[in-house]
């Protein structure tokens, strides 16, 4: 397919007005920072942002809150709130119910929650359709001589921009690089760090057509202040996104695979993480800051892999394969899946381990969302360990002190009679304690949670304590990751072979991605992806996103008959190529 003419440049391009679809995590934060940073391209007045909620029974109130200068977003979130009352105060940004606002706007952000289907190895973009047809209806009033750039900052599954957008855009009259511009830049934020996130972090700006991305550079240059914009072209962008989510979904399982073998024999697992870490040249503070995000190699294996993304993003990069029927029996990131998805039951049946039978026990799960000091509870590992208490007739009570009763994944599961906000009620109820999520209130308020007598053992799930807080009543405690033996030199340097096996096993992977991307979609020259590209762009993702050349494996690393799953995956991938 030929790349048309282009019909902005960068140069002479003018933003009057901004508009942002979607005021969750992604779109709040971007539209608050982009109002607020007063931008003026080819004018002498401010572009304004508006941004566009759907009237729904569950977030038609978002309008009304940021219209009164309201972030919608929960949890502790530095700066939003500040962000977004002084520009909806200075006339930049506002809200509405309407998408006709959105037919003048020279750049709209669409910020639209995706996913897999539930039942199949598919995107599931329902939601995301339904507002891209309302975008098309309100894009086909514009006016004709506008040209508006369409950034699509949710993460797709690789092919996405070129094989489904593009021809729904055609559809109604809007045909890419002629009537309309579409770009991709996925976001790279964190619950309980939004503003820093987009501020600091690197981003990706990717494009159908070439200019695309110097056009998103120019715009998010005045957010991304001690951040780079990095452009390439759409497919390259889809792959790195999800490659980053799956990667780290592998490394937490590694990890995984590591602390249980450490758990059965009594290693201190933080010690050879450490240790192998710092071989790996892959070092951060996580092992003794449970605010801290991990980045290393080895990451901290909790109760569970939760979120919007890592459950999601390993399968949305291998789609078109599923789709063609092609072998996935090799693949390290769909097995990484399988070993998360255990974690929760497993942590249960680690704490029985330590203290004993707890089905005739009371439980207090505190935290529910996945991530600390965030209301997120998308994929939550704590509501799979409740879910799994009530079906073996476990008593229990959830607390946090962000999640609403009406959270939406606490109605899905018929959860919320069991949440409490009331810490005490939960201390009180309970026999045993498993701290689900790191928020720093139960870091906080160590010393209260300690006291209660009632209270005959703690389950560390998030890494929050250390053993020594327990010295008069060792028995009381328990956590992953948390023997009391020095690991053998030789276990670190297993662990560290191990980790290089898996790692160039993903690199393997990938390449084999890559190829089939290339063979299969990528329809010119410029949209080509090079496994290079994708190796440097990954890099620049702030947790950490290190892919290893696809060198040769010798063979599987052995320690007391124990190998890692990963590993021999990894081994396995360097003896084939994706078809």
């Amino acid at each position: 397919m030929e790349i048309s003419s282009v019909p902005v440049e960068a140069e002479s391009w003018k933003i009057r007005k901004i508009g942002v679809i979607g005021p969750g995590i992604v779109g709040m934060p971007m539209a608050a920072m982009l109002a607020n940073a007063k931008i003026k391209i080819g004018t002498d007045e401010p572009a304004k942002v508006v941004i566009v909620q759907r009237n729904s029974v569950n977030s038609g109130w978002k309008v009304d809150a940021i219209n009164s200068g309201k972030s919608v977003i929960g949890g502790i979130e530095p700066e939003l709130d500040d962000i977004t009352r002084e520009a909806v105060k200075a006339g930049l940004l506002s809200a509405s119910s309407d998408f006709s606002v959105l037919s003048d706007a020279d750049v709209i952000l669409v910020s639209i929650q995706t996913d897999k289907n539930e039942t199949g190895f598919e995107p599931d973009y329902g939601p995301m359709f339904g507002g891209l047809e309302k975008l098309a209806e309100a894009l086909q009033k514009k006016p004709a001589e506008k040209v508006p750039l369409v950034i699509f900052e949710s993460t797709l599954a690789p092919t996405t921009m070129d094989t489904l957008f593009r021809y729904h855009f055609e559809k109604y009259g809007l045909v890419e690089g002629k009537d309309i511009l579409l770009g991709n830049s996925p976001n790279r934020v964190m619950p309980g760090r939004l503003v820093e996130r987009i501020r600091d972090a690197d981003k990706l700006a990717g494009g159908l057509h070439p200019e695309t991305p110097k056009l998103i550079a120019k715009l998010y240059d005045h957010i991304v202040t001690n951040g780079e914009v990095y452009q390439t072209n759409s497919l390259t962008a889809e792959i790195v996104k999800t490659l980053e989510n799956a990667y780290r979904d592998v490394r937490i399982a590694f990890s995984t695979e590591i602390v249980r073998y450490c758990d059965d024999n009594n290693i201190d697992f933080y010690k050879v993480r450490d240790k192998v870490n710092s071989r790996l040249s892959q070092t951060d503070k996580a092992t003794t800051d449970p605010n801290a995000v991990p980045s290393g190699g080895i990451l901290i294996p909790m109760l569970g892999v939760g979120g919007h993304c890592l459950p999601k993003d390993g399968i949305l990069l291998w789609w078109r394969n599923f789709q063609k029927g092609n072998d996935t029996s090799k693949s390290l990131i769909l097995q990484s899946r399988l070993i998360n998805d255990h974690s929760p039951v497993h942590t249960f049946k680690q704490a029985e381990k330590a203290f004993g039978n707890l089905q005739d026990k009371k439980i207090a799960l505190l935290g529910v969302a996945y991530r600390f000091n965030s209301e997120d509870t998308r994929n939550s590992p704590t509501l799979v360990l409740a879910n799994y208490l009530r079906e073996n007739n476990v008593d229990y009570i959830m607390h946090d002190p962000y999640v609403k009763n009406d959270d939406q994944n606490l109605l899905r599961f018929d959860q919320q009679d069991h949440l409490t906000h009331d810490l005490n009620k939960a201390l009180t109820y309970a026999d045993y304690v498993f701290i689900c999520s790191a928020h720093k209130e139960y870091i906080d308020h160590f010393e209260i949670i300690y006291s209660y007598k009632n209270i005959q053992g703690i389950m560390d799930a998030s890494n929050i304590y250390h053993r020594k807080m327990f010295a008069q009543t060792p028995e009381r405690y328990a956590g992953i990751g948390k023997g009391t033996e020095e690991p053998t030199a030789d276990f670190i340097e297993f662990v560290y072979e191990s980790f290089r096996a898996m790692e160039k096993g993903l690199g393997h992977e990938l390449l084999g991605l890559i190829n089939f991307y290339n063979d299969n979609y990528a329809f010119d020259e410029y949209n080509k992806v090079k496994f290079e590209d994708v190796q440097r762009l990954a890099k620049t993702c702030s947790t950490g996103c290190e892919i290893a050349d696809p060198e040769v494996i010798e063979n599987v690393p052995v320690y007391n008959q124990f190998s890692s799953i990963l590993a021999k995956k990894g081994f396995s991938n360097s003896k084939y190529q994706l078809a």
